[in-house]
């Protein structure tokens, strides 16, 4: 097994252009659900240095709309490790690039977990 690990982090940004939103030109939740998804992906990856895929998303909430023309920062960490499962929760936060105004419109959490090159579960080193 693999040295333990500090607690992993990963920060995303994307702009939300007008093929992100829907008809009211907020950003569509699965969009924000695969942005999130994929921050979760790239800290279990770094985290377990193996294959990862998305077991279960839960405890989704969608707070305060996203506008076309916003920023979204998402920040990812892994909060609890299993065997071979990493609990990553998502923070996604909105923010109007002219004024700076910035809020955090959605959060979740995601677990994830690593497999090995016959795509069985494998372990996946603690948090320090």
């Amino acid at each position: 097994m693999t040295k333990p690990t500090a607690l992993p982090e990963a920060t995303l940004l994307e702009m939300v252009f007008p093929d992100h939103t829907n008809h009211l030109g907020t950003l569509f939740g699965g969009q924000a659900l695969a942005w999130m998804d994929k921050a979760a992906f790239i800290v279990a990856s770094r985290h377990a240095r193996r294959i990862v895929v998305t077991a279960r998303s839960e405890e989704v909430s969608f707070r305060v709309p996203v506008r076309k023309g916003q920023l979204v920062e998402l920040l990812a960490r892994i909060v609890e490790v299993g065997r071979s499962s990493m609990h990553v929760e998502v923070e996604m936060t909105a923010e109007d690039p002219l004024t700076g105004d910035r809020r955090v419109c959605t959060t979740g959490r995601f677990v994830m977990v690593a497999l090995d090159s016959n795509g069985t579960p494998t372990d996946v080193p603690p948090l320090a």
